[in-house]
C-alpha cells in the first residue's frame, strides 16, 4: 500500500509540475493552421523599395502584411523585405513582373518614365491637395487608371500607401529667384523632376539610401526625400542647412503594392478581398502616421539648426505656369495621360470651390488663431 501511494504521489506531482510548466511558458507553440480547398497555406515574399530604418515606409508594407495574416488565421502569410535584400529599390516592379517575389510595395514615381500618366495618378505638382486626391483618386477614376496602367504592364496593382504632402527639399545654399536654380543638381523623380529641368537643374532619381552620400560627396547640390520624419531618419539635416517649403511638387504621393498577375489569379477570392482591404488600410494608415510624426520632426530640426525657407512667389509663379505647359505637351503625346487630365481637371473645379469656400477659410483663421496664442 505505502509502495502503491507513493508512486501515485511522484506521478501526482509530475503532472502537477508539467502543468504549472505550461502555465509559464512565455511564448506556447502556435498550431499550425489546416489547409483547406478554400483556405489554402499560402506564403509569399514582399519586396520593397525602403530601407527598415524608414519605419513609417516600410511600416506600410509590414501593415499590408500582417493584416493578411490576421484575416486567414495564418494560412496566407506574406514576408515583407527591406529595399536590397532582394531587389533593388528602384526595380520592384521588373522584380515582381518576372515573377523573383510574389509582390512588392513601391512608389508610382519611380515609374514615371514608363507612363507620365502614373506621375498625375500619385498626384499632379501644384495640383489638389491631399483630401482633395483621396476623392479624385477613389471617386474619380485615378484608381481605375492606376489600375488599367499597372495591368498593361502585366502586373496588378493597389494603393497601400500615401506620404501626403512632402517638403520642398534641402539646399546647400539659398534659393532665392528661379536663376538660382539653374545648373543646380538635384535629386527629384516624376513630374517636379520634369518641371525643374526646364529651369535649368540638372535632375537624378536615387533611391533613399544613396541621398545622404551624394549630398555629402557633393555630387548632388540638393535633394527631396519626403518629409521632416523620414529626412531626418536619412540625416539630411545633417549634410545640407536650409530646407524649403512647401512641397509644390508631391501634395500627394501613392505607394503601390504590386502583384505577379499568375500569382493573383491562384488565389481564392476571399483571399484576394483580404489582400485588397489590407493594401486600403495600409494605405490611410500610413498618412495619419506621418501627419503625427511630421510636426515634432520639424520642430526638433529647427531646434538643432535647420533653417527653414519658403520658395519665393517668383519661383512658386513659374513653376505653375511651366507645369501647365508640360501637362498640355503630355496630353498631347500620351492617350493615358489626355483622358485622364481632362478627367482630372473636370473633378479639380467644384471641389476646389468646396475647399476655398469652407477648408481653407477654417484653416487660415485658426493658423493665425494659434499664432497668436
Amino acid at each position: 500500500m505505502k509502495r502503491r501511494n507513493l508512486i501515485r504521489k511522484i506521478a501526482l506531482g509530475a503532472a502537477t509540475t508539467y502543468s504549472i510548466t505550461a502555465c509559464q511558458s512565455p511564448n506556447p507553440p502556435e498550431p499550425t493552421p489546416e489547409s483547406t480547398p478554400s483556405q489554402p497555406l499560402i506564403r509569399w515574399r514582399m519586396a520593397t523599395s525602403w530601407p527598415k530604418s524608414l519605419d513609417i515606409l516600410f511600416g506600410a508594407a509590414e501593415i499590408l502584411c500582417r493584416r493578411v495574416e490576421q484575416m486567414t488565421e495564418g494560412r496566407f502569410t506574406i514576408t515583407p523585405y527591406p529595399a536590397n535584400e532582394i531587389i533593388s529599390p528602384l526595380q520592384i516592379l521588373d522584380g515582381v513582373l518576372a515573377g523573383t517575389v510574389e509582390c512588392g510595395h513601391s512608389s508610382l514615381l519611380f515609374y514615371f518614365d514608363r507612363n507620365p500618366a502614373l506621375g498625375l495618378i500619385s498626384g499632379l505638382p501644384l495640383g489638389m491637395n491631399l483630401q482633395q486626391h483621396h476623392a479624385w483618386f477613389f471617386y474619380g477614376g485615378g484608381l481605375e487608371a492606376m489600375q488599367k496602367i499597372y495591368q498593361g504592364f502585366g502586373v496588378n496593382a493597389f494603393p497601400a500607401g500615401n506620404t501626403g504632402i512632402q517638403m520642398g527639399g534641402w539646399f546647400n545654399r539659398k534659393i532665392n529667384t528661379v536663376d538660382d536654380l539653374n545648373g543646380l543638381k538635384m535629386r527629384i523623380p516624376g513630374l517636379g523632376g520634369k518641371i525643374l529641368e526646364r529651369l535649368g537643374c540638372e535632375v537624378q532619381v536615387l533611391p533613399g539610401d544613396e541621398i545622404f552620400p551624394a549630398l555629402e560627396q557633393g555630387k548632388i547640390d540638393a535633394a527631396e526625400w519626403i518629409g521632416p520624419y523620414d529626412d531626418e531618419k536619412l540625416g539630411l539635416n545633417r549634410v545640407a542647412p536650409y530646407y524649403y517649403y512647401p512641397g509644390w511638387w508631391e501634395p500627394s504621393a501613392v505607394l503601390v503594392a504590386l502583384v505577379n498577375r499568375s500569382q493573383w489569379d491562384r488565389l481564392p477570392k476571399s483571399y484576394q478581398e483580404i489582400f485588397r482591404s489590407a493594401a486600403l488600410e495600409a494605405y490611410f494608415l500610413t498618412t495619419s502616421r506621418y501627419d503625427a510624426a511630421n510636426g515634432e520632426a520639424l520642430e526638433r530640426m529647427v531646434l538643432s539648426g535647420t533653417e527653414l525657407l519658403p520658395y519665393s512667389q517668383d519661383i512658386l509663379e513659374q513653376t505653375y505656369q511651366i507645369a501647365l505647359e508640360l501637362y498640355d505637351e503630355y496630353a498631347s503625346n500620351n492617350e493615358d495621360f489626355a483622358t485622364l487630365y481632362q478627367q482630372w481637371k473636370k473633378f479639380k473645379s467644384p471641389i476646389s470651390k468646396w475647399y476655398k469656400t469652407n477648408e481653407l477659410t477654417y484653416a487660415s483663421f485658426t493658423s493665425r488663431m494659434a499664432d497668436l496664442n
